[in-house]
């Protein structure tokens, strides 16, 4: 089986592979200060929980956006699992040809996204992932990536306006029934996800235009993706375990030929 290891800058999302099956998928915080044991512990009670043992895990994939995590996990991998992890990084093969002027530029998340947007939904397609940041990125019908946008995701937007501000409330992410709000916190909701929601709709539409694709698939994947997608209309599919499948699919690529 495969264990794949989504390090993001907010959560570890991990899941587990029989062939191109998903058997198990949680969710971790990341957390920095945590040992190789502390982990170790952690994911050790996971398997135990769905009564697996972690003998059965016969190749790990990782993705990660927060270098100073990454030796705790190969250790921590090393140590639970006997096996060093296989890392998105510069030389391996994604069967994508990157288009940015600077390849190892791209994040390694972004990279799994557009592996798995193209092979699961063809191109040309745009894909977001709604994640801490909010990430965007075009593939052709060829499926090479051309490039994207990134701008501040929806969370870190709202605890930025209120951190900011001396009087504005903390209030909850959900999308309030009117763009007038007739208080403080509908006011709050109104702006920051009906912005975000027009935000959305603009870019969708200049990447399609400037890919000469109007209607190019959009993917959404990420935790707010289900709050966003309904009020945009642009947006096709939902998929919130894009990053893991494009680890699998980036992992199927690099096993050694028979």
């Amino acid at each position: 089986m495969l264990l794949t290891l989504d390090i993001g800058n907010t959560n570890i999302k991990i899941a587990l592979f029989d062939g191109a099956e998903m058997l198990h998928y949680w969710r971790l915080s990341t957390t920095r200060r945590y040992t190789s044991d502390e982990m170790g512990a952690m994911l050790t009670q996971l398997f135990q929980h769905e009564g697996l043992s972690r003998k059965a895990v016969t190749g790990i994939m990782m993705s990660s956006v927060v270098p100073t995590i990454n030796f705790t996990v190969e250790h921590m991998c090393r140590d639970y699992f006997g096996m060093d992890p296989l890392s998105v990084a510069p030389g391996i093969k994604t069967g994508i040809d990157i288009k940015y002027e600077n390849p190892r530029e791209l994040g390694s998340d972004r990279i799994c996204n557009a592996v798995a947007a193209y092979s699961i939904y063809g191109g040309p397609c745009v894909y977001i992932d709604f994640g801490t940041a909010t990430t965007f990125g075009a593939l052709d019908a060829h499926g090479a990536f051309l490039g994207g946008a990134i701008c501040p995701g929806i969370k870190l937007t709202s605890e930025a306006l209120v951190s900011g501000t001396a009087k504005l409330p903390h209030f909850e992410l959900v999308m309030p029934e009117k763009v007038i709000g007739k208080t403080t916190v509908g006011n709050l909701q109104s702006g920051v996800i009906n912005g975000y929601v027009g935000q959305v709709i603009y870019l969708v539409n200049e990447i399609r235009r400037e890919m000469g694709c109007p209607n190019a698939k959009v993917i959404a994947t990420g935790g707010m993706a289900r709050l966003i997608a309904p009020k945009s209309g642009v947006i096709d599919h939902i998929d919130g375990l894009l990053t893991l499948k494009g680890l699998r699919l980036i992992y199927e690529k690099n096993l050694p030929k028979a």
